[in-house]
């Protein structure tokens, strides 16, 4: 053996150290490697990260051009959020909140990075692939469950300190790619791989955190292994809910090199098959969907062929445009139930007729119609007709005990105004169910609320309107309420007397000379009599007879000729009443309800926006 001198040690650069290292240690041993190895590793944990020159990168926007469909998209789904907050709960929004606050916070943050999470459940071997992605051993792997407990980040280039700190992931655990082709690969360039803890960890913290990473990414790779691949945990609440997001999806089976001959690619089938019933599209042939492979990380086989899928990913950067554009599809598709009507949900023609006539018949117009057409004809009778009945219809209208008046006023039944609010009370009711009738739960509840809302006070309204107009069995009940008066139809005050038509003078005439002739034939009569004037009965009894029969027979002629205009004036107030009545109900209830299905309408065609270029189909 050759001894070692002091003049040995001196050797190499002249600094008396040996081996010439100027810090006084070996290096030729093992153990001396494995510590200097160690305290490297620790030094690079320690390190502070980078973030200072990620920032320093500017941050451009993540969206498609201004031109593209995106934009347009989440425009109308703030619109329509903003529109909805009146008429749906909370909850119902929270999905549509939160998909334009994160569409808003990633805008803001670096397009030129891809932000893919590496998901999987315990022992799918995620780190291990993590590793093989980026060419160094950047994540823990081994045996010890659960060996990733935070996310872990591999980021390709530099500006993507924002979006790192979207995800909340620590400074201590952002790492670089170590040199060698996957750190220089530059159609990897942009790219930001996080290893993410086990889907189905113990720890709830640790699934938490998946959950949270999950819907923040751009894009995620599914890590599954021949044992777990159909697990109902990773199918159920993970890939069936995110089915379309497959644009953005990738799936591995990891550790084929576990199974033997044949049987790698029929579990790759089975996989694809489980996929296809979650609903997930696969992309075979060209077509969009999700990218479905197999691999071993382990040994690498299949890893160039996912490392060259990924980074032409990465390089086309349209993956933050895609996830947005599958956030804004599974959020339409949650508000689809709350938006879409069945049918064509509205106030038609005939809707509105009807709610008129019950109105109408609630109001009396008819009835106000006919005692119009009566008031005419009774005012044509005392007009034309003879003198002795003119006396005898005096004598009625005197209001003794047994008159005809007496007797309708005690025929008024007591429970009329009941009847009448029951009335307009069912023609609010059917005519809110029309408008309601096929629209969402939402939007029919707010529409029934804005009828009956604006028929408070419209029984006294109408009520109103039938006094005014002097409708049979209308009394001022309540003298119509303060909210009649104020939004009552004004009818001028008490309904006017029948006009006299201009032939009436004549025919008052020709009764009062039937009258005259009566008179003066019974006086020619009376003096033969007594014997005053020369006997002869003959000619004062054909006098008095012509003014008998002639007194009658003009009140006849006169009825017939009365006959059509006062049917015209009745059917005048009717109409009337009917309108006023229509228009208190249209100022009540019909615009409340057609302002609730306009306001639907905005919002429909703002959903129909926003489903327009949905990217999944939905």
């Amino acid at each position: 053996m050759t001894a070692v001198t002091d003049e040995d040690h001196g050797k190499g650069d002249g600094t008396g150290k040996p081996d010439g290292r100027a810090d006084g240690r070996w290096d030729d041993g093992l153990i001396a490697r494995r510590a200097a190895a160690a305290e490297a590793r620790e030094a690079e944990e320690t390190a502070p990260p980078t973030p200072a020159e990620d920032d320093a990168e500017p941050q451009v926007g993540a969206y498609a051009p201004a031109d593209g469909p995106l934009p347009t998209r989440l425009d109308a789904l703030r619109e329509l959020v903003g529109l909805s907050r009146a008429r749906l709960d909370r909850d119902t929004l929270a999905e549509a909140g939160r998909v334009l606050d994160e569409a808003a916070a990633r805008q803001r943050l670096s397009s030129r990075h891809t932000v893919i999470a590496v998901a999987g459940a315990t022992g799918s071997g995620k780190s291990t692939l993590f590793n093989a992605l980026a060419g160094a051993p950047i994540s823990d792997t081994g045996l010890r469950r659960p060996t990733t407990s935070q996310p872990i980040a591999c980021s390709w280039t530099d500006g993507a300190a924002g979006l790192l700190d979207r995800l909340a992931v620590p400074g201590r655990l952002r790492r670089r790619p170590h040199p060698g082709p996957a750190a220089f690969d530059e159609a990897l360039q942009g790219l930001v791989l996080v290893d993410l803890p086990d889907h189905d960890s113990a720890a709830t913290e640790h699934r938490d955190q998946v959950d949270r990473v999950l819907a923040l990414v751009d894009a995620v790779i599914w890590v599954v292994d021949p044992e777990k691949y159909a697990d109902a945990a990773l199918h159920e609440r993970y890939l069936r809910p995110l089915a379309g997001h497959a644009e953005v999806t990738f799936v591995v089976l990891n550790q084929t090199d576990r199974l033997p001959g044949e049987a790698a690619d029929l579990v790759l089938d089975d996989l694809r098959r489980l996929l296809d019933e979650d609903g997930i599209a696969l992309g075979e042939h060209g077509e969009p969907g999700a990218t479905v492979m197999s691999l071993s990380a382990l040994t690498g086989d299949g890893v160039p062929e996912l490392r060259e899928m990924i980074g032409r990913f990465v390089s086309d950067r349209t993956a933050a445009t895609r996830r947005l554009s599958a956030d804004v599809d599974a959020a339409a598709a949650r508000l689809r139930k709350v938006y879409v009507a069945e049918g064509r949900p509205g106030l038609g023609e005939r809707a509105r007729d009807e709610f008129t006539d019950r109105l109408a018949e609630a109001v009396g117009a008819a009835a106000a119609g006919q005692a119009a057409e009566r008031e005419w004809r009774r005012n044509a009778s005392r007009a034309c007709g003879t003198p002795w009945l003119r006396l005898w219809r005096w004598y009625e209208n005197r209001g003794l005990p047994g008159s005809l008046d007496r007797m309708g006023q005690a025929l008024t039944p007591p429970e009329e105004e009941l009847t009448a609010r029951q009335r307009v009370e069912q023609a609010v009711r059917i005519v809110a169910d029309d408008a309601a009738d096929g629209l969402p739960g939402p939007w029919a509840q707010a529409v029934r609320e804005a009828a009956f809302t604006g028929a408070q006070g419209l029984p006294e309204a109408l009520d109103e309107l039938a006094v005014r107009a002097g409708a049979p069995g209308a009394s001022k009940r309540g003298g119509g309420t303060e909210t009649g008066r104020s939004t009552v139809p004004q009818l001028g005050g008490r309904p006017p007397k029948p006009p006299r038509p201009k032939w009436w003078p004549a025919a008052v005439l020709a009764q009062a000379s039937m009258t005259l002739l009566q008179i003066f034939g019974g006086l020619w009569l009376v003096g033969q009599i007594i014997g005053v004037l020369e006997p002869g009965l003959v000619t004062p009894a054909l006098i008095m007879l012509a003014g008998v029969v002639g007194g009658p027979l003009v009140e006849w002629a006169c009825a017939a000729a009365i006959r059509g205009p006062a049917r015209r004036y009745g059917q005048d107030a009717e109409r009337r009443l009917r309108e006023a009545a229509a228009g208190c109900g249209r100022a009540r209830v019909l615009d409340p309800v057609a302002a609730e299905l306009v306001r639907y309408r905005e919002v429909r065609e703002r959903y129909v926006t926003v489903t327009e270029f949905s990217t999944t189909g939905r």
